[in-house]
């Protein structure tokens, strides 16, 4: 096994990955305060869509709205789905009021699912690897989505990847406009599973814009930013998250879950 492990002789071989995977779980073992709560967001941290949430917006502002000017001018990125909608209605004077709302969002899960079937949905680079890891740790966390979209359109967007399962909890747009308050709700509901109030630094949160940054301080918590999506590498740097990557390949669950930087 030495031979195998030296430099000269390295080959990135299952056993080698395996190795790797479980010298990074070493700090668990003298953390005082393992994370039990990991909260991922969707666009641009786990997934890319091909703009299938945004087309679905446009065709449902086109056609039960008659509203297309001024969407080249919207920012999605870190938004709330419910926030979004309001500053296009208000952009065109239609009232946003429940009955209005409601009838954008029974029409955009249609579209969104339609949108995806033309599309091919992408899984971002050492997504996959980093939540088995996560589930394969001695005290696994709970796995939770902090996302702007709402719940169904969360689902939809995660079951074209396969991924949806993955998770058991989360807060999402239904809760809140606010993407600050969708983090305490998520946080909340990941504290009632795990069976006790999880405090912030028992949870971090994943995501890849300067808000999702944001609201991960709002409840305390540690930041993992990932440079797969809205924001570039510098400018997440800027806000001075706890881990930074450019992808999740280059970081181990066991880092993050132990606290280790």
């Amino acid at each position: 096994m030495q031979a195998r492990l030296r430099p000269e002789n390295r080959q990135p071989d299952k056993l080698l990955r395996r190795f790797e995977r479980l010298r990074h779980r070493i700090p668990l073992l003298i953390s005082g305060c393992m994370v039990r709560l990991v909260l991922f967001d969707i666009d641009g941290t786990l997934i890319h869509t091909g703009g299938a949430g945004v087309k679905a917006f446009a065709k449902v502002f086109q056609t039960e709205f008659n509203a297309v000017e001024g969407f080249e001018k919207m920012k999605f990125a870190g938004r709330t789905d419910v926030s979004l909608v309001r500053e296009f209605f208000d952009y065109h004077r239609i009232p946003h009021n429940n009955s209005n709302l409601a009838k954008f969002f029974d029409r955009y899960v249609f579209w969104l699912d339609e949108m995806l079937g033309r599309t091919e949905t992408v899984i971002c680079p050492g997504v996959r690897e980093f939540i088995d890891d996560l589930k394969a740790l001695p005290e696994p966390p709970v796995l939770g989505l902090l996302t702007g979209n709402i719940r169904l359109g969360a689902e939809i967007k995660l079951r074209s990847a396969q991924l949806w399962e993955e998770f058991e909890t989360g807060g999402f747009a239904d809760d809140h406009e606010l993407r600050d308050q969708i983090a305490v709700v998520a946080r909340d509901r990941g504290s009632r599973l795990v069976g006790r109030e999880l405090p912030g630094e028992q949870v971090v949160v994943i995501g890849d814009t300067p808000h999702d940054i944001r609201c991960g301080r709002a409840i305390g918590a540690r930041v993992l930013a990932v440079a797969t999506g809205g924001s570039n590498y510098s400018e997440l740097e800027s806000h001075r998250p706890d881990w930074l990557v450019r992808d999740l390949r280059e970081i181990h669950a066991g880092q993050v879950v132990a606290g280790a930087n």
